[in-house]
């Protein structure tokens, strides 16, 4: 399924911001303003003011509430459960961050398309509610199971199943596919 270039985006957004954090602390990708500011440059957050230490802060604690949602996703899907908690989730995201829905068109090729916050939130607000927008339209749309854990051992990363068949399995942070698809292939010469 396609989703809107803005859903796709956020969900991409919220899946790099967790694997951000998952090294040491002093190997943080987000360990200062300069490199929340390139983060955001990456991920097109813009117009936007300025990112501030308290800015930085405040993303970096929007980390472990978007894990919390990947991990239910995966819980209502590993369980064959309803997804109450996902939304519940979902919707203490959008109570949070004060989300304001409204339709632009700010050029750039997209048209017109929903943005959630005005300009001049609080990042930390503004990519809560775009996470939560993006969310939620999973939810709706019965496709919270596009929402994946990394299944090579010792991965702790998150990523968004956007395949046409949902047949991702590893995600792209740290070489996980290749490496256990070696290990598989030296797995089968050992058994030659």
């Amino acid at each position: 399924m396609a989703f809107a270039h803005d859903t796709t985006a956020a969900l991409l957004l919220a899946a790099n911001l967790v694997n951000s954090g998952l090294r040491a602390d002093d190997d943080d990708r987000l360990r200062d303003v300069g490199a929340l500011e390139a983060f955001l440059d990456e991920h097109g957050v813009e117009p936007r003011p300025r990112a501030t230490p308290a800015d930085l802060a405040a993303v970096r604690a929007l980390r472990p509430r978007l894990r919390a949602v990947w991990q239910a996703a995966g819980q209502a899907q590993a369980q064959g459960r309803d997804q109450d908690r996902l939304a519940g989730l979902v919707n203490r995201l959008l109570d949070d961050s004060g989300a304001r829905p409204r339709l632009v068109d700010h050029g750039g090729g997209w048209g017109w398309h929903l943005h959630v916050t005005g300009h001049d939130a609080a990042l930390g607000d503004r990519i809560a509610a775009q996470a939560g927008f993006a969310f939620a339209d999973l939810v709706r749309l019965r496709e919270a199971d596009r929402l994946r854990r990394c299944e090579a051992p010792g991965c702790e990363a998150v990523f968004v199943d956007l395949s046409r068949n949902r047949s991702r399995r590893y995600c792209d942070t740290g070489n996980c596919g290749n490496r256990q698809h070696v290990a598989a292939y030296r797995e089968r010469l050992r058994g030659a």
